[in-house]
C-alpha cells in the first residue's frame, strides 16, 4: 500500500515515526510521492501548545482533502488526549466532535500497532470516512511498555524514514535514539504526563546495542531523545550517568549529544563526565521556564533559579565554550509584570547561548487552568515573548563571537544548497563551506571565524 506520514512536534515523535516507517518499508509498503494518492495517511501528532493542536487539525483536514479515499490514522499526543476524551463522550450520542475526517485514533501506546493495523486493512477496499473514528487506546498512565525508536537524518532537520530513500543511508550524519518516555512531574501547565504516561525506559544494554548498530551503519552523531531523559532508570534501576558512560565507550568515530535535561537532574557529576568525555558534545539544553521563583512555584517546577544559575556557572567553569540552550515560557497564569521583570533581569545575567521561547496557552486537564490567578492578556504575552526573543539574538551573537578564532570540529552534512554544504561543531555552531562530496559525513577540524 502507498503510505503518507506526517510528523509534528518533537524529535521523539520523529524517532518513533522513523521506526514505524522502517517497519512499513520492510513489509513492502511504499511512500506516496508528492501529488500521488495515498492508501493510508498517518499523522503523528503533537499537543504541547494550542498552536500545535491547530497544526494537527490542519494536517488532518488537508490529508482528507488531498486523499479522499484514504484511511486516515491519527496517533501521538493530540490523538492520545482525544482518545482519553472519547472514553468520556462515546457513551453519549455526540461522540467525538471535530474528528470526522479521521478513521482511526490510536493512543501513544497503540502507535506501534500501526504496521499490524495496516496489514489488516491491506486487503480491504479504500474507504471514505462516513462515521465516527474507531478509537484504539489504553490508559497511558497504566502502561509500563517501552517502544524503542531510532531515526536517521542527513541534516539537522529531522526527516522520517518514509521521506528518505534507503540509498541515502550512506550519507546520513545523525541519528535520534529514544532512551526514555513519559514524565512523572505533572507541572501545572503541561499535558505531557497525560499524553505520554509515566517515566519508563529500556535497559542500558539495549540502547548501547542500538547505538552501536547505528554507528556501524554510518551515523556519526547520536542525539538522545525522550520526554525527561535524565529521569532515565526508573524502569531498570540504572542511572542516566551510567547510560552516558556506556554510550561514551562504543566503538568507532562518533559524537553524542544529550537532549533536554531538567536542571535538578543535570548534576555536577554529569557535567564532569561531559568535560572529560571522548565523545559527548559540550552541548546542553536545559529548561528554565521562568526566572522568577514565585512563578516556578506556581508551575510546580522542581528547582529554584539559584540552582539553575549554579548549573550554568558550573558548565562555564568546566566547559567555557559549551553551547547552553534554555527553554523559557512566558505568560503563564500568575506571571505579574513584577515577576516577569524579575525573570527578564535574571535571564539577562545568565551566560547562555540561546533561548527557546514558548508562549503559554491554556491546556485542558492541567491544574493551571483551575488556579485562581491573574491571566496575562494575549497581547502582553506576545510583548514578553518578543523581549526574550530579542535577548536570545544578543546572546547567540555573543556566543558566536566568543568562539571566533577557536579550533573546532565540524561534522559536514550531505545537503547541497547552491554549491554550499553546512555542518555543526561539537558546541553547535553552524558552519558552511563549498560543497565537497568527499567531506560529507566526515569530521573536520578547522578554525571558526565569524
Amino acid at each position: 500500500m502507498k503510505v503518507r506520514f506526517v510528523t509534528l512536534g518533537c524529535k521523539l515523535n520523529f524517532a518513533e515515526s522513523s521506526a514505524l516507517g522502517r517497519s512499513l518499508l520492510a513489509s513492502g509498503h511504499t511512500r506516496a510521492e508528492d501529488g500521488e494518492q495515498a492508501d493510508i495517511c498517518v499523522v503523528n501528532t503533537c499537543s504541547v501548545t494550542d498552536a500545535a493542536d491547530h497544526k494537527c487539525r490542519q494536517a488532518l483536514s488537508r490529508l482528507r482533502r488531498e486523499n479522499p479515499n484514504a484511511v486516515i490514522i491519527a496517533t501521538g499526543c493530540y490523538a492520545q488526549l482525544a482518545a482519553d476524551k472519547s472514553q468520556q463522550t462515546m457513551a453519549s450520542s455526540q461522540g467525538l466532535k471535530g474528528w470526522e475526517q479521521v478513521d482511526y485514533i490510536l493512543g501513544n501506546n497503540e502507535k506501534f500497532d500501526i504496521p499490524e493495523l495496516i496489514a489488516r486493512l491491506e486487503n480491504q477496499q479504500p474507504m471514505a470516512n462516513s462515521r465516527q473514528p474507531i478509537v484504539l487506546s489504553t490508559p497511558i498512565r497504566e502502561t509500563d511498555a517501552f517502544h524503542g525508536a531510532l531515526s536517521f537524518s542527513s541534516s539537522d532537520s529531522e526527516t522520517d524514514e518514509l521521506h528518505t530513500t534507503i540509498a541515502d543511508r550512506t550519507q546520513r550524519t545523525r541519528c535520534f535514539l529514544k532512551v526514555q518516555d513519559g514524565c512523572n512531574y505533572f507541572c501545572t501547565y503541561c499535558t505531557i504526563p497525560y499524553a505520554r504516561g509515566k517515566s519508563r525506559n529500556p535497559h542500558i544494554s539495549e540502547l548501547t546495542a542500538a547505538a552501536q548498530q547505528a554507528i556501524n551503519e554510518g551515523a556519526k552523531e547520536i542525539v538522545l531523545t525522550g520526554v525527561n531523559i535524565a529521569d532515565f532508570g526508573r524502569s531498570t534501576g540504572e542511572t542516566f550517568i551510567e547510560l552516558l558512560q556506556a554510550l561514551d565507550n562504543l566503538e568507532g568515530e562518533y559524537r553524542l549529544r544529550i537532549g533536554s535535561c531538567e536542571p535538578n537532574l543535570l548534576t555536577e557529576q554529569i557535567i564532569d563526565l561531559v568535560a572529560g568525555s571522548r565523545h559527548i558534545a559540550p552541548h546542553f539544553h536545559i529548561p528554565l521556564q521562568s526566572g522568577s521563583n514565585e512563578v516556578l512555584q506556581i508551575m510546580k517546577r522542581h528547582y529554584t533559579r539559584e540552582l539553575f544559575a549554579r548549573r550554568v556557572a558550573y558548565i562555564r567553569q568546566r566547559l567555557p565554550l559549551a553551547f547552553i540552550g534554555v527553554d523559557c515560557m512566558v505568560g503563564v497564569r500568575g506571571e505579574t509584570e513584577e515577576y516577569f521583570s524579575d525573570y527578564l533581569a535574571f535571564v539577562e545575567q545568565l551566560d547562555v547561548s540561546q533561548l527557546h521561547v514558548f508562549t503559554y496557552s491554556e491546556r485542558a486537564r492541567t491544574r493551571m487552568v483551575e488556579m485562581d490567578l491573574p491571566v496575562v492578556p494575549p497581547k502582553e504575552r506576545k510583548r514578553r515573548s518578543d523581549l526574550l526573543h530579542r535577548l536570545s539574538e544578543l546572546k547567540t551573537r555573543a556566543f558566536y563571537a566568543a568562539n571566533s578564532g577557536q579550533q573546532l570540529t565540524v561534522l559536514w552534512e550531505s545537503r547541497n544548497a547552491k554549491g554550499q554544504m553546512a555542518g555543526f561543531t561539537e558546541n553547535y555552531l553552524r558552519m558552511t563551506a563549498p560543497y565537497d562530496p568527499e567531506k560529507v559525513n566526515q569530521f573536520e577540524t578547522i578554525q571558526f571565524n565569524l
